[in-house]
């Protein structure tokens, strides 16, 4: 067995981060739910991660489809993974640590961020996904991360472009278009990841407050005809893919 390969592999899932089921859940033999354990890593640890299988784009962490491929190659089981990423949900590293692929520090992730069988769920979801091709199948397939989609219109002087409410790095809308003068952007944010707006272009350059829980990052610009910009400058948020274009008429 070729253990410096493993040591590898294991060192980079050491470091995995991580709303209710639907119905028809699937179990592993466990008992864990692993559609709940979608459903919660795409809203508490999809903004830090990239995991295929769950459509989550978060770059600030270890990219989970790189994990475990090595061990899993050398005969290590789904068991072995699913004890790794329980235990660093619940007792994360508290030393920066370097990504041992691309030798970037790592943010310190928080504990516990998903508790009690929630974190038993998400450990069960990223052992079973992290490191595997292809798509997720049944009722995994109903659950994931959102993409944005159409186009939000300035009404009254105000444009609003919320956050996704699972907690994705997403804006509910692609893109936006408003009217040239004076325009109060805003962007609710209902989950629990820290979201914000911002914009640039045509000399503009704007961002609203960071906020989570129900918070509404906002600001007003006067803007001129031409097209804009706007993404979540959280980092590694707008890399992540969260980011649109206004135009203005």
């Amino acid at each position: 067995m070729r253990t410096g390969g493993v040591r590898r592999t294991l060192a980079l899932a050491a470091l995995v981060a991580g709303t209710a089921g639907l119905g028809g859940c699937q179990l592993t033999d466990s008992g864990s739910n692993v559609v709940n354990g979608k459903e919660q890593f795409v809203a508490k640890c999809g903004a830090c991660h990239v995991l295929s299988r769950a459509g989550t784009t978060g770059v600030v962490g270890p990219n989970l489809d790189e994990a475990f491929t090595r061990a899993r190659q050398d005969g290590f089981g789904q068991d072995t993974f699913e004890g790794i990423v329980h235990r660093q949900i619940l007792y994360p590293a508290i030393r920066p640590q370097h990504d041992p692929v691309t030798g970037k520090l790592l943010p310190l992730m928080p504990g516990k961020l998903v508790e009690g069988q929630d974190a038993e769920d998400v450990a069960a979801y990223v052992a079973s996904a992290a490191g595997k091709r292809g798509k997720d199948t049944g009722a995994l397939a109903q659950v994931g991360a959102a993409q944005a989609k159409g186009t939000a219109e300035a009404k009254n002087g105000v444009l609003t472009i919320p956050a996704d409410p699972g907690g994705s790095t997403a804006y509910q809308f692609a893109d936006a278009e408003s009217p040239a003068g004076q325009v109060k952007i805003e962007s609710p944010n209902k989950s629990s990841v820290d979201h914000d707006i911002a914009l640039e272009g045509n000399g503009v350059s704007e961002k609203g407050d960071t906020v989570k829980d129900g918070g509404v990052s906002q600001f007003e610009v006067n803007l001129k005809p031409g097209e804009y910009m706007f993404f979540c400058s959280v980092d590694g948020h707008r890399q992540a893919g969260m980011e649109g274009k206004l135009t203005v008429k």
